[in-house]
């Protein structure tokens, strides 16, 4: 099959396809690869949903589809899938780095109604919340020593970093491709200042987790001001910390999608299946 620029490969196809749902009645689907061509090419590009070529199908069809695919969850497994098989591979580096990035959310992801609550497992304000730059959606992130997305987590562009750290870690979950429950304890973490804080670097102890976390220089003040009472500094070290850049080379993948790098989804559950189905590229590419 002739592959187009911006379509899944043979490869990708092969890892994709057990995970597909398929209805047992109904009227002939479109054909589930032409689909998610379509899908693929519209994050890519970043164009609307009425401008995707023909070639793929009705655009309403592709677009139902990435909902469906993305409430049931498909592209979180095929991420899930592609994350244990390099894992039995020993392919992952467990050194974990994470961070967030801000994306400016488009006019078109701005205008759908927020004030009407949540509905279903969407939440009540579509991981949109205004800063600086406008409204914005924050992208937080752990990933492998190699720069390959772990997990994800979506919240308002607001969002302190150091809040969502617990709940970011708490995604990484890496099944096993035999017997035994999923791994979801990194060897280390690798994080900026952002991330400094008693409560997490406890967090972390508890869970057996080491870390590399830079102390903010008020913590140090505060800590050191009492004299010996204060306790020891965090243990650090320099040369792991110069490894960080690592998932800002991920963040630079990730936003290679012109429909990752500016939100144009109105909803955080179907961006939220673009960021992800944007990662098992990733990884399908580098496995």
């Amino acid at each position: 099959m002739r592959v187009r620029r911006h379509e899944l490969t043979d490869h990708e196809w092969e890892l994709l396809t057990p995970l597909i749902p398929r209805a047992a009645t109904g009227r002939p689907r479109v054909d589930d690869r032409q689909v998610i061509n379509g899908m693929v090419y519209k994050i890519r590009t970043g164009i609307s949903w009425r401008d995707l070529p023909e070639r793929y199908g009705p655009w309403q069809t592709v677009y139902t589809r990435l909902r469906r695919y993305a409430l049931h969850g498909v592209f979180n497994q095929a991420l899930q899938q592609v994350q244990a098989e390099a894992d039995a591979a020993g392919d992952i580096d467990w050194p974990v780095q994470i961070d967030s990035t801000i994306v400016r959310a488009h006019q078109h992801a701005a205008a759908t109604g927020r004030k009407g609550g949540a509905s279903g497992d969407e939440t009540d304000d579509h991981a949109l919340g205004r800063s600086r730059g406008g409204l914005t959606t924050k992208i937080h992130l752990a990933c492998d020593g190699k720069g390959r997305p772990l997990a994800i987590l979506l919240t308002p562009g607001q969002r302190h970093d150091s809040i969502c750290a617990r709940p970011l870690l708490e995604r990484v979950r890496v099944p096993r491709t035999g017997p035994g429950r999923p791994r979801c304890t990194p060897d280390r973490v690798v994080a900026d200042k952002a991330y400094s804080s008693r409560g997490f670097r406890a967090y972390l102890r508890k869970r057996g987790i080491a870390h590399t976390i830079p102390e903010k220089i008020d913590q140090r003040r505060h800590r050191q001001a009492p004299g010996r009472h204060g306790g020891r500094p965090p243990m650090f070290d320099p040369e792991t910390y110069r490894r960080r850049n690592t998932v800002e080379r991920c963040f630079n993948r990730l936003k290679g999608f012109r429909g990752i790098a500016t939100r144009y989804e109105k909803t955080a559950t179907s961006y939220e299946a673009a960021v992800t189905l944007a990662s098992f590229l990733i990884w399908a590419r580098s496995v």
